[in-house]
């Protein structure tokens, strides 16, 4: 038995081998899952046939389309501004690539944050940025968008009720009572790390006891992660927060425009209120890690949301579809030309990590 806990005889290559074997087998499980959903899910859920969602897509003008992918590009740079304020030197110009390029890969994999983030850490790397930055950069901006994520569900039902508007759909209040709850959850669990050194280190051993009981083998102790964490988070958030926040909102405002559009283009008509409930759910289940960025599972609940609000079936599922094509897979081959630009950009040596 070796110090480590293996046997003698033990490949020390079986570990990643079946690491890569078990990632290969959930891509495909969740690229099947995504396929299912889009081929069966959506006319199942949308009450119509794929031929029926063909004759609307297709009498969308190509001067639509256009319009449509100028305001997928001005989202995205609208988010460079949440990026550039978690990462101190980083510009508009980088922002805009290691989105792209780490959307392309997240859109393409089940889980695909992880993908994404190891985009991110290359990119910026080869650009010079420390590992500590890039690193508070990922902790600070995924905490903002699980935040806002949570956020849309509350506000789409609030509105729902000041427009007087008593049909508010059993899993819309399910889903806004539980992204409250969650999204409670996470800003109190920021919020104490940063307030207080005390709340961080209990915050950490309770992660790391949980963590232990699950994972016999990690190597590193997140009570000593989140305390050296604590400080640069507190840089970050101190300097960045109206950014970061002006940034998301940005986004997500101009993809609702987005929606509004491809509903309109595919002659769906709802209040505004409604649609907006209907936009909240689908960038809510965007999060779900079984597909990938919840292909799938977001146009299926976004299709179901609009026929039970009265919206006509085939015009729903065309507008969400057509919406998912521009916001989802026309990322794709924007990262493509992302990768290009970072290939094509000037590098500089990484900085050196303090001690």
């Amino acid at each position: 038995m070796t110090r480590d806990g293996r046997g003698l005889g033990s490949d020390p290559a079986a570990g990643p081998k079946a690491s890569r074997l078990r990632r290969v087998v959930q891509a495909v499980v969740g690229l099947g899952i995504a396929v299912a959903l889009l081929v069966w899910g959506v006319p199942y859920f949308g009450h119509t046939t794929w031929p029926e969602i063909w004759s609307i897509l297709r009498t969308v003008p190509t001067s639509r389309a256009l319009l449509l992918l100028l305001g997928v590009v001005v989202g995205l740079y609208c988010y460079t501004f949440t990026l550039t304020g978690s990462m101190r030197g980083l510009r508009h110009w980088q922002a805009l690539i290691v989105n792209v390029a780490g959307s392309s890969v997240g859109n393409l994999l089940p889980g695909g944050g992880a993908a994404g983030l190891a985009a991110t850490y290359t990119i910026c790397r080869s650009w010079g940025f420390s590992r500590r930055a890039i690193s508070t950069s990922a902790i600070v901006t995924g905490v903002w968008n699980v935040l806002s994520r949570m956020a849309l569900p509350v506000i789409a039902i609030v509105g729902l009720l000041a427009g007087r508007d008593s049909d508010v759909p059993g899993a819309l209040a399910d889903a806004a009572v539980g992204a409250a709850v969650t999204g409670a959850l996470v800003l109190t669990a920021f919020v104490a790390i940063i307030a207080s050194e005390r709340a961080a280190i209990a915050i950490g051993q309770t992660i790391d006891k949980v963590v232990g009981r699950l994972w016999k083998r990690r190597s590193m102790s997140v009570r000593s992660l989140v305390v050296d964490l604590r400080a640069r988070i507190n840089d970050v958030v101190r300097t960045g927060w109206l950014s970061m926040t002006l940034g998301l909102v940005g986004f997500f405002g101009i993809y609702y425009l987005l929606f509004l559009l491809c509903m309109k283009s595919t002659g769906v008509q709802l209040p505004y209120g409604q649609l907006f409930a209907a936009y909240a759910i689908g960038r809510l289940l965007t999060a779900v890690g079984i597909t990938p960025g919840g292909m799938g599972v977001t146009e299926s609940a976004t299709t179901a949301a609009l026929v039970a609000w009265g919206a006509a079936s085939t015009e729903a599922a065309a507008g969400v579809l057509l919406f998912s094509l521009f916001t989802h897979f026309m990322e794709v081959p924007l990262g493509a030309l992302g990768w290009l630009a970072w290939s094509l950009s000037p590098k500089k040596e990484p900085d050196e990590e303090p001690p």
